[in-house]
């Protein structure tokens, strides 16, 4: 079983890749520290209060994870200033960031800033903003701004336990991203320049946050990814995503035929077909598992076949296990945004019991507690067992 992994940082302290940040300064371009003389945080987030926007602001860490990890502020602090709270912010994540991190996560957003500085020839610049009413359909639109469990069951249908499909995206938008990522790889071409592929797995493909999409794919992540997990995936961090790696893959006969059987490094996963004309590259997917169980047999009912279309999305969880059977003719072409929950994550150190979502720990918890029924109905019997033989004999 592989592990798809990408080529992005690790997390610190249960935070994201801090891999969206400019230089390591403050706000104002000055380092400051916090006069609070503790780092607590609290246990659960205020679901209530809404975060500050730093977006504006040149971080050591993305945008992202400080609007989120604000939530977790303790009560004084959440009506402090912004400079307040990204100090005092700044301070944890530099505390439990190892150098070595650091210094890799550097060198990825210089690698990152480099490609966006050189690459000046965008073929589509409206892709690089959100504009929602560009880029989803109008179903999608209408249940994200209900945003109730029934609006989003109105458009979505779950062939399987755990994976959801939907239409999604506008076609025109898939033909202009994949137009996009066409002119970036003409760009690579001729200029030769090197860059790191979307993960360990695939040969093609590109990461678009490298080469300026990552501030519109935090929208997406946000507004419109963020309200459907927190209903259909809780219990893998849903509600708390606040990180993704965002890129598109290729395959064809002259690039990757298919994907072998793997988990991904994410909570929950985005795998939307872009297009273009082609024949198989079904998703097979075969059972949720946690990192102990993730080897282990698949039983018939989570045996479960997908096959693309061009605008469709296909939600799941990142350890659900799953695989690509070959493109066997054209090429087919994918957007993936993989969601992850700095928060879940951290917790996940900390838990053994994982049968609210692993197939594996369920069937064993189930089987313990067969055991269990069965052994108190056994001592019980073992127990009347002679009065009953006493009453038969009176």
């Amino acid at each position: 079983m592989a592990h798809d992994g990408a080529s992005t940082p690790g997390s610190i302290d249960g935070r994201p890749d801090p891999v969206g940040g400019a230089n390591l300064r403050h706000a104002n371009g000055v380092g400051q520290h916090s006069t609070y003389p503790t780092h607590r945080l609290r246990l659960n987030p205020n679901a209530d209060h809404q975060p500050d926007n730093y977006e504006d602001l040149q971080l050591d860490f993305s945008p992202t994870v400080f609007s989120s990890l604000e939530r977790y502020l303790p009560p004084n602090l959440l009506l402090q200033t912004r400079d307040v709270k990204v100090n005092y912010m700044r301070d944890i994540l530099l505390r439990y960031y190892p150098e070595s991190d650091r210094i890799r996560s550097q060198k990825h957003r210089e690698y990152r800033q480099k490609i966006i500085s050189n690459y000046q020839v965008p073929l589509h610049r409206e892709l690089y903003t959100m504009q929602a009413e560009d880029i989803f359909r109008h179903s999608f639109l209408r249940a994200i701004s209900e945003n109730t469990e029934q609006a989003f069951r109105n458009i979505i249908t779950e062939p399987s336990p755990g994976i959801f499909t939907f239409e999604m995206l506008q076609l025109r938008f898939c033909d202009m991203l994949i137009a996009e990522v066409e002119n970036f790889e003409k760009w690579i071409s001729e200029t030769k320049f090197i860059v790191m592929r979307p993960n360990t797995m695939n040969k093609y493909g590109v990461v678009l946050d490298d080469f300026g999409m990552e501030t519109m794919l935090d929208k997406f992540m946000e507004d419109f990814i963020r309200p459907l997990s927190r209903v259909f995936f809780a219990e893998v961090g849903g509600s708390t995503i606040d990180a993704h790696h965002g890129f598109v893959l290729e395959y064809g006969m002259d690039r990757d035929l298919d994907l072998g059987f793997h988990v991904d490094d994410s909570e929950v996963t985005l795998n939307v077909c872009l297009g273009k004309q082609f024949s198989g590259g079904e998703l097979f997917f075969r059972g949720v598992r946690c990192e102990k169980h993730v080897n282990t047999g698949t039983h018939s009912e989570e045996i479960f076949d997908y096959s693309h279309a061009p605008g469709r999305a296909v939600l799941h969880r990142g350890r659900h296990r799953h695989g690509a059977r070959a493109t066997t003719a054209g090429n087919r072409v994918n957007l993936l945004l993989w969601c992850r929950s700095s928060v879940f994550r951290e917790l996940r150190k900390y838990q053994r019991d994982f049968s609210s979502w692993c197939g594996e720990c369920q069937r064993e918890k189930r089987e313990r507690q067969r055991q269990s029924v069965a052994a108190t109905k056994l001592n019980y019997q073992t127990e009347n067992l002679p009065n009953l033989h006493a009453f038969l004999n009176e």
